[in-house]
């Protein structure tokens, strides 16, 4: 979720300020780019030359920049435009009153008041100053303007004494960040199936009957799926590539029945389901314990029809949204109109092998999207990230809009 996002990090003057260290390398770690804002008072909790290193950006904490014989300053306007989101993290009662009120006395003020971003705000004080009634207005006022309060929990605190106004802890700062950016997304709260990549069937112990197929467009579709704010399984077989993302779970299979098995498992709840992979067709009859030996000029195997995933889902579908995806050579779309409805699809992703760049082991594809109502839509040559997002579009404008 946070991936790419840029983040700008107001820092405030409370004991609090030494968890933002750890803040920042957790924000880092989930891949976004952090500019931090440090209040004067700041400075004496957390060093400025830390932040620095651990954000790999300037802290910047004053509108002039102090760099010898230099008349440059910081943008508070650039910045705030610049981020994505923006969390001022510990926010002390002193500050948090000055942006309810709209009190311009520094950098970081000047800042929050240009942010256009969505902003994340962490109170952090003594007990007798969080109950305050005039906290508790402050709170409710700078809700009220749309931004979002980490709730502070209960702890022991600075002044020795026990109870509210501990600031939360930075992986729960990063979880509640997580959690507020993934509502109201298009696919908030859906489930996704998806299957990729190829599948190996076992001859012997080190031969098998496989395809080309990498992966690939499975894993960004898995991507896309989760950006959209969906709980996403991705069920695939062997593959080079990895995803690390929150909210995708990778179960990874090797033969047709695995992949079979695992897709069933976590077929009945789930909201939407794509079948990406490149199943076998057929597996060897028996697979043969030890390695097999060459001795005749020609070796006979046995095949047997593997049980149809797809097909198998469809018999089953309720309340799913079933896509396939079929890769055709000849009269591509009759063929890929007999399986939709043969097997019981809502819609069917089809490519051609006639088209160059589609198809398997390259990082493009072309592909036309075909479901029910006998809607057709074809797609110019792109990379399978965009063709990932083109998908996407057509499912949620075909089953939510």
């Amino acid at each position: 979720m946070l991936g790419g996002k840029n983040i700008l990090l107001g820092i405030t003057g409370g004991i609090a300020a030494y968890k933002t260290t750890f803040l920042v390398r957790l924000m880092i770690k989930a891949g976004a780019n952090v500019k931090i804002v440090l209040t004067d008072s700041a400075s004496s909790f957390v060093s400025p030359l830390t932040l620095a290193t651990l954000s790999k950006n300037p802290v910047i904490s004053d509108f002039v920049k102090t760099e010898a014989n230099t008349t440059d300053w910081n943008n508070h306007v650039e910045l705030g435009l610049w981020a994505d989101l923006m969390v001022i993290a510990p926010a002390t009662a002193n500050t948090m009153s000055k942006m309810a009120s709209g009190n311009c006395d520094n950098l970081l003020l000047a800042t929050y008041l240009s942010a256009k971003c969505p902003v994340f705000f962490a109170p952090a004080m003594d007990l007798d100053m969080y109950r305050h009634p005039s906290t508790v207005t402050t709170l409710n006022t700078l809700q009220s303007y749309g931004n979002y309060m980490v709730p502070a929990t209960s702890g022991e605190l600075a002044s020795g004494l026990h109870g509210e106004g501990r600031m939360a802890e930075p992986e729960d700062i990063i979880d509640f960040i997580k959690r507020q950016l993934q509502e109201g997304l298009p696919l908030s709260h859906k489930k996704v199936l998806i299957t990729a990549g190829p599948t190996y069937e076992a001859i012997d112990p080190v031969r098998f009957i496989g395809n080309h197929s990498t992966g690939l467009m499975g894993f960004e579709l898995a991507k896309r799926a989760a950006r959209l704010g969906a709980t996403v399984v991705l069920v695939s077989g062997p593959t080079k590539y990895s995803v690390d993302h929150d909210n995708i779970l990778v179960t990874p299979v090797v033969s047709a029945q695995e992949m079979y098995d695992s897709a069933h498992q976590h077929y009945a709840d789930a909201d939407i389901v794509i079948c990406a992979a490149a199943v076998a067709d057929y597996r060897p009859k028996v697979a043969a314990t030890q390695k097999i030996k060459k001795s005749e000029n020609e070796l006979q195997i046995d095949l047997v029809k593997t049980k149809d995933i797809l097909f198998s889902l469809g018999q089953v579908k309720k309340h799913q949204y079933l896509v396939g995806f079929a890769l055709e050579t000849e009269n591509e779309i009759e063929n890929a109109k007999r399986k939709l409805k043969r097997k019981n699809l809502d819609a069917i992703v089809l490519n051609s092998l006639n088209d160059k760049g589609a198809g398997f082991g390259g990082t493009t594809n072309k592909i036309s999207f075909l479901d029910t109502n006998s809607g057709i839509r074809t797609f110019e040559l792109k990379t399978k990230a965009a063709v990932a997002e083109d998908i996407f579009n057509e499912i949620i404008k075909r089953r939510y809009a």
